[in-house]
């Protein structure tokens, strides 16, 4: 079972949940930008959380189909027809052989089959590495006419895709509920919480962090996000050993501008680190485009990881939910 890209959109790659184990040797995680969406997606086409799937930039992909395929988008903003009839995401749909699925708008929509796209693992992991030019389809953003192979779908994918057979429906009736998706908005306030060198702000620095609005700059790609706003400024200027990042550490280079950094992030990092968006809000982040605002808001580790195990907690009564209506009901 094969897709064949029809148009390869702006950017659009192979992604999964990351590679785990290797920032030892230097090799960044990776993965989708907006692991929640990736993740439900996936759940409604019956797979794995990590799945391989399409990560799509800014919309544009059109994508045809050689068998009969169950897919589901997911993300935020998403415009999407089968067969020039209007798609919606967060829920799955069967995609006759030989039918068009054009994805019209959407910031980082994930395109989802049931099985996965079948790429070859490399260091544990399928997702595209642009920058080292690995995983994915060999390495590189999607180009036009290319093939993707699927995997078999999963037993849970198969009955999904049979039930909507049966019952001679394309799209899914029920959907993805609002508890497992990211409350997505033009302008977010993100949850942080202090950096280790937070300390070094100056006061004003410190209030302007937390009261002023940034702006998402174009100069933003998968490694992270450059903001701009009132320049940041330190009490005094420090050299810095290179340190350990993560998704969503706020760094402040000399010219004052912070950059949070995203899924393609390096694995250490020698700008002072003032901040960290908690992981429930990344996704939130990951779907804004060049020219959105935000603002930062501060946030206890406790509370930041009591929001973290509600969204564990909601997920997984999503997928034990999927399991019993079509496999053990």
């Amino acid at each position: 079972m094969t897709v064949h890209v029809r148009q390869p959109g702006l950017l659009t790659t192979v992604q999964d949940l990351g590679r785990m184990g290797w920032q030892h040797i230097g090799v960044p995680v990776g993965g989708a930008m907006d692991p929640v969406a990736h993740r439900v997606a996936n759940l409604l086409v019956g797979n794995d959380d990590d799945a391989a799937a399409l990560e799509c930039t800014l919309g544009g992909i059109a994508l045809q189909f050689t068998a009969p395929t169950l897919v589901a988008l997911a993300g935020r903003d998403i415009t999407a027809s089968l067969d020039a009839t209007p798609i919606p995401g967060w829920r799955p749909f069967l995609a006759p052989r030989g039918a068009l699925l054009v994805l019209h708008d959407g910031c980082r929509t994930t395109i989802a089959f049931a099985g996965g796209v079948d790429v070859p693992q490399v260091l544990d992991g399928r997702g595209t590495s642009l920058r080292a030019a690995f995983g994915g389809l060999a390495g590189r953003p999607l180009r036009r006419d290319d093939r993707l192979a699927l995997s078999p779908p999963t037993a849970l994918g198969a009955r999904i895709a049979a039930q909507l057979d049966a019952r001679s429906r394309v799209v899914a009736n029920w959907s993805a509920g609002m508890s497992i998706r990211p409350a997505y908005t033009d302008t977010p306030t993100l949850r942080i919480i202090p950096g280790p060198e937070h300390g070094l702000l100056t006061d004003a620095s410190r209030d302007l962090l937390l009261g002023d609005t940034f702006r998402v700059s174009p100069d933003s790609d998968r490694m992270g996000f450059r903001l701009t706003g009132q320049p940041l400024a330190l009490t005094s200027a420090s050299e810095m050993l290179s340190s350990g990042v993560t998704a969503g550490t706020i760094q402040l280079p000399p010219g004052g501008a912070p950059i949070v950094l995203m899924a393609d992030r390096q694995t250490t990092g020698g700008y002072p680190r003032i901040g960290d968006v908690i992981t429930v809000d990344l996704p939130l982040l990951a779907q804004l485009r060049p020219g959105d605002d935000l603002r930062f808001a501060p946030v206890s580790l406790d509370a930041a990881q009591s929001l973290y195990r509600s969204r564990e907690h909601n997920i997984s009564g999503a997928r034990a939910a999927m399991r019993h209506r079509f496999l053990e009901a």
